[in-house]
């Protein structure tokens, strides 16, 4: 939330607004005097990494009433407001729609009453609303993820994976109960991302009997070697007659394990916000303060909404209906039409998690019906450096490929493995608790294939290879089409190829997103709020970070906007002596503010001849007296650590697609008894564009390619680079023509 407060004021001043913050939410609005204040520039530094929200929330029974929404409205009027930004749950922004429906009335019974005058009547004559989603529980329909989600995502995770090795310790099983009191996201996306055994959740109760199924299906787990059990449960699941679903009525079912429960509780609504949240709260927030300049008497209230990686502007009320009718749905039964109701986005997690979890203790299906069809073995193999969620898209890609019947045979040690017959099959256990593991377990090389491609095709023809997953970075995307030109003299490469982009440098052509870069973005947002810490009670101090990315500015610019940046410098963008100048000039009249810390970002690539060491030492001559600089190279710490939710549950989706679509590929490539590809679309990259996820063949893919630099000639991402510059106080225009957001978890 305070991501989104901090924008809303900064470009509401930059377009020249007065800004008020009411401190305690409607209550404020109600009580008027000291809760409602100006807000200045430096009154929103320093907030981005904290919790909660800086200016209090509260639930207010007084502005339920219409003398309280009088008590609002002469509030408003006196200090000349007339654009509200609200950042609330589907209740705070009813509220708001019933407010702004009654504002004329209000303001009639205000002048009749002598408390306002004709005159401020008329200057006040209408109001205008906008809605952010502030919830945990993401549970407002129309928006894939709501300001906070992620956070608490976050937080769940990090309590899961502590349990887990206690649970493995003590072959337990444990039960947790999250929070979502009417709306399972947050169990059904935890469950996806640490490969639980079973979610409850209110959207889709379990069928009756679920108890005995539910023992069959831990045991089933235990026998393939398992040492732990997790059951996730929403605090609102319930059984198909309505009764609540617990933690007490689960460990009543004898489960014949040692079985612990642990509820999560308000843990989860606190901590520092993470960098999804941050970069979602700041664009939702300049959203906002376009949409309130940009609104007339007509427009009708709307609400700032994530599409894929969209920002769209819907009517508040017919969110507020959709998601009463999910409720609606629930209480009649109707469970399919309340998943649907949710969105896209939770119907891709329902669907995977079905997938996964449904087909796990089920009989495999059988490989493609075709008169004499052969036993299909499908590889998967990793490529590049490594990055956080790789072991979540093998995991999620050879089991799925198990439910359709295939074998699933890993690749150790990338191209050069697959050329040395580095080749093992696995089974449903050999990938068990791969999904909350950093890096690779496969291994993985930067080896192209050009020069072992006879070596390789000898051993897709040795192992019988029909299918192949490739996992990686810029170098899987040149390895696929490598492999795709090699076709026509290597007939056993003609097979269906699909690569999923995974890499901390987001820069795959044919993917707004890539596996590990939201890990990575994580990563470099945290250190820089320890780094910046660092300097509380000494004096001011600049300090200047260099990011990894190769010549792709993803990581600096969103670590940027994530960390509330000065400037990030990158390749894409140039600069030169007359824009460091400029830039240097303008962190020096900040710090001789109340400013204390400021930050400049820059990618390793960014400039041969303006290093890190050059921009360090140009700083620190020109701060001096008023500043001193300290450098930091954050280095290999960008590619380590335990995936975030985002980039597990990202992955696992992309690992159960890329098995799907091969799938219904081998059919169409089935030709007398053979696999036999050579089509341009039969090797593709799956990758998220826009609103959802794609596949595209690579051979197209090579005109919207930068292969000297590595990096795809489009990316949506420098949209959002005139923000992280106004959000620093510099003077630009805003282009809003199309609006960009944070791609949300699909």
């Amino acid at each position: 939330m305070n991501a989104a407060v901090r924008a809303t004021v900064r470009v509401g001043l930059y377009t020249g607004a007065k800004v008020f913050f009411i401190h305690e939410g409607y209550q404020g609005l109600v009580d008027g005097g000291d809760c409602i204040r100006p807000a200045t520039w430096e009154s929103v530094s320093m907030m981005l990494q904290l919790g909660g929200t800086v200016i209090g929330s509260a639930r207010c029974k007084d502005f339920q009433t219409r003398e309280g929404r009088m008590k609002a409205a002469y509030n408003l009027v006196k200090r000349g407001i007339t654009n509200l930004c609200v950042i609330g749950g589907d209740g705070s922004l009813t509220g708001a729609n019933q407010f702004r429906t009654e504002w004329s009335d209000l303001l009639v019974n205000l002048v009749s009453k002598g408390k306002i005058s004709a005159d401020e009547a008329k200057n006040a004559s209408h109001l205008n609303i906008v809605g952010m989603v502030g919830s945990i529980d993401n549970d407002f329909c129309g928006t894939d993820m709501t300001i906070g989600t992620d956070s608490a995502l976050h937080r769940i995770m990090e309590v899961v994976d502590s349990i887990t090795t206690t649970a493995q310790s003590h072959q337990r099983a444990f039960i947790l109960e999250v929070m979502g009191r009417h709306c399972g996201y947050l169990a059904l996306v935890t469950a996806l991302a640490c490969g639980a055994d079973w979610v409850f959740i209110p959207e889709m109760p379990p069928e009756d009997g679920w108890e005995e199924h539910l023992c069959r299906r831990l045991m089933e787990t235990r026998n393939r070697g398992s040492r732990l059990n997790v059951i996730i449960v929403a605090e609102g699941a319930m059984a198909r007659d309505g009764k609540p679903i617990t933690c007490d009525h689960i460990r009543e079912v004898r489960l014949g394990y040692d079985t612990r429960s642990t509820i999560l509780g308000h843990v989860q609504r606190g901590g520092t916000p993470s960098a999804f949240d941050r970069i979602l709260g700041s664009r939702m927030g300049v959203e906002a303060v376009m949409a309130l300049m940009e609104a007339t008497p007509d427009t009708p209230a709307c609400v700032v909404s994530l599409s894929g990686n969209q920002a769209v502007r819907l009517p508040l009320m017919e969110c507020v209906q959709v998601t009463k009718d999910v409720t609606i749905a629930m209480k009649e039964g109707r469970f399919e039409d309340a998943v649907k109701l949710r969105g896209k986005s939770f119907e891709n997690n329902w669907n995977t998690y079905k997938l996964l979890f449904t087909h796990s203790y089920t009989k495999p299906q059988s490989a493609p019906q075709s008169p004499g069809f052969i036993n299909i073995n499908v590889a998967v193999l990793n490529v590049g450096a490594p990055c956080a969620g790789m072991n979540a898209a093998v995991r999620a890609a050879v089991r799925i490929g198990i439910t359709q019947g295939h074998n699933m045979l890993a690749v150790h040690d990338g191209f050069e493995g697959l050329a040395q017959g580095k080749v093992k099959q696995f089974t449903w256990t050999s990938v068990g608790g791969w999904t909350g593991k950093g890096g690779s377990n496969l291994g993985t090389k930067r080896v192209l294939p050009a020069k072992y491609m006879e070596e390789i095709s000898l051993n897709i023809a040795k192992y019988n290879i029909h299918g192949l997953i490739v996992i990686g970075g810029f170098e899987a995307f040149s390895g696929g089409l490598d492999l795709v030109h090699a076709r026509e003299k290597y007939e056993e490469l003609c097979i269906p190829i699909v690569v999923i982009p995974a890499t901390v440098s987001n820069n795959v052509p044919g993917s707004d997103f890539s596996i590990g870069a939201d890990t990575a973005l994580n990563t470099i947002t945290m250190t820089c709020d320890r780094i910046k810490q660092s300097a509380a009670g000494t004096k001011r101090r600049v300090f200047i970070i260099e990011t990894m990315g190769g010549y792709c500015g993803y990581l600096a610019t969103m670590s940027g906007l994530a960390a509330g940046a000065d400037a990030a410098y990158i390749f894409e963008e140039k600069f030169g002596i007359r824009d460091l100048e400029t830039n240097v000039e303008h962190i020096v009249q900040k710090m001789k503010t109340t400013v204390k810390r400021g930050l400049i970002l820059r990618n390793e690539n960014s400039n041969a001849n303006y290093t890190t060491d050059f921009i360090f030492n140009l700083y620190s001559e020109e701060g001096k007296g008023v500043f001193d600089c300290r450098k930091n190279v954050l280095g290999h710490m960008q590619q380590g650590g335990t995936p975030t939710p985002f980039d597990r549950n990202f992955a696992t989706k992309m690992g159960a697609k890329s098995v799907l679509w091969l799938t219904e590929k081998l059919k169409e490539c089935y030709r007398h008894g053979r696999i036999f590809a050579n089509t341009p679309d039969s090797a593709c990259v799956l990758g998220m564009r826009k609103r959802g996820l794609v596949f595209q063949p690579l051979d197209e893919l090579k005109e919207e390619t930068d292969f000297d630099h590595r990096i795809p000639k489009t990316q949506w991402w420098l949209k959002l680079r005139p923000i992280l510059k106004i959000l620093a106080k510099y003077k630009i225009n805003l282009d809003t023509s199309e609006s960009v957001f944070f791609p949300a978890a699909l």
